[in-house]
């Protein structure tokens, strides 16, 4: 989430937006959004209806809620798709650019 934060600038100039879905409460959930000063848009799922909604998957052997992580189009499209094996397993933030900057170049050619 810290990289997320850091690098929110270069999603907005590539005409995207980040959502975050967590699995807390809505008081621990903004608590700690609040305290960690996210610049982007985060959504508590404590009943895992967003989480059911994209086959998110829960592993308690392996720390609970798993990371997923999806590029939704304008149009509704899932466009790419990473569901986590463990907890650290997400792509980095230069991945999701490129892959922003090719979806970019396909619906906005030169």
């Amino acid at each position: 989430m810290a990289q997320l934060r850091q690098d929110y600038l270069k999603f907005l100039d590539r005409d995207s937006e980040i959502i975050a879905v967590g699995p807390e409460d809505p008081k621990s959930f903004t608590e700690w959004w609040n305290k960690h000063k996210m610049p982007f848009i985060g959504i508590p799922d404590p009943d895992q209806a967003v989480a059911k909604l994209f086959s998110q998957q829960v592993k308690w052997l392996r720390g609970g809620r798993l990371p997923a992580l999806f590029i939704i189009d304008k149009d509704g499209r899932i466009q790419f798709k990473h569901y986590a094996d463990w907890p650290g397993d997400i792509p980095s933030d230069d991945t999701i650019l490129s892959r922003l900057d090719e979806l970019n170049k396909v619906n906005h050619p030169v």
